[in-house]
């Protein structure tokens, strides 16, 4: 990296989490906390609400800097499949962004390579900005095959992606042995997997692409954590799980550059 660290861009992923009450009180109660941390270098505020709280929060945030958006969606553009959701349903209800291939769709679900790479194409051109999500096991590090994976992963995942599309694409890195366990990989453990994949970005897009694309940490992220992790020249932001769920909580990691956490 080179020249002036980018403005952090904190994702909140609430997941199979609030109804719409619960999530109109937390933007009630989470804007007030954030008032001090909203300047011209301020963290970009995504989160990735379910799928029936985008449009009415999308309506309640219209004024604020907080990005609605997706936990994920289906490859086609529309179709006979039922319990599924289209990119343009999503642009429809309000949503800017949508996260694709997260470790638990993955494991849980069983997503190909091949399927979120298609699921990225389409958010492109349904006019969604993708956030790849990429990891490797435990099993995997422990036999030091981070590398090979996370090449292996952003190889499918981003198979006739274009260098100006790549631009627009938000990178995850989320060490699935991270994931929802209570402890994150450490700062420099999770600057070397972001340089891996910043240096992958590089050798196939081009130092320019690289240069801008936003690479973000996942995995249990928290405020006492958060700052440690920023710090790093390769860490653009943060993916936030349960941490983003409180108000207060995740209001501690937005406004970690006024030295409010500690």
């Amino acid at each position: 990296m080179t020249g002036l660290k980018k403005a952090a861009t904190i994702v909140g992923n609430w997941k199979m989490y609030k109804s719409i009450e619960e999530s109109l009180d937390f933007i009630k109660e989470f804007l007030p906390l954030i008032q001090n941390a909203i300047t011209a270098n301020s963290p970009k505020i995504y989160l990735a609400t379910p799928f029936t709280l985008i449009k009415p929060i999308s309506e309640v945030v219209k004024s604020t800097p907080i990005v609605i958006g997706a936990q994920n969606m289906n490859d086609a553009e529309e179709g006979a499949f039922t319990g599924e959701i289209a990119g343009k349903m999503l642009v429809d209800s309000g949503a800017k962004f949508v996260i694709l291939g997260h470790s638990e769709r993955r494991t849980i679900f069983q997503e190909t390579n091949a399927f979120i790479n298609r699921k990225v194409k389409r958010a492109l051109k349904d006019g969604l900005q993708p956030i790849l999500c990429v990891g490797e096991t435990f099993e995997d590090r422990e036999a030091d095959k981070t590398a090979a994976i996370l090449e292996e992963q952003l190889t499918s995942c981003l198979e006739s992606i274009k260098p100006e599309e790549m631009k627009t694409i938000m990178i995850a890195y989320e060490p699935v042995w991270a994931i929802g366990k209570g402890f994150a990989a450490t700062a420099e453990a999770a600057e070397e997997a972001i340089k891996i994949c910043r240096s992958f970005i590089e050798k196939t897009f081009g130092a320019p692409v690289a240069e801008v694309v936003s690479i973000v940490y996942g995995g249990s992220v928290k405020p006492e954590n958060c700052k440690q992790f920023l710090e790093q020249p390769n860490i653009d932001g943060l993916l936030v799980g349960g941490a983003s769920l409180s108000a207060e909580t995740f209001s501690k990691i937005i406004n970690y550059q006024e030295e409010l956490v500690r």
